[in-house]
């Protein structure tokens, strides 16, 4: 029984430092990543053809949002 108490001592132990390093973690400044703009003059090797479709694409992202023409 000695052996399953240090275990269970230990998993709450690590379980309340993880929720620590969670608050503390939250409190910083996002780290988002950049994100360009829409549009083929933003590109670093924009493509020959653009049209409508391709910008409601391009400005569409994350996938999630609806293009823009919606």
């Amino acid at each position: 029984m000695r052996n399953c108490d240090i275990m269970i001592a230990a998993g709450g132990i690590l379980l309340a430092g993880g929720l620590i390093a969670k608050a503390i973690g939250s409190n910083r400044s996002s780290h988002h990543r950049y994100v360009r703009p829409a549009g083929p003059r933003e590109m670093s090797a924009p493509p020959r053809d653009w049209d409508r479709v391709d910008e409601a694409v391009d400005e569409s992202f994350p996938a999630s949002d609806p293009p823009s023409t919606y």
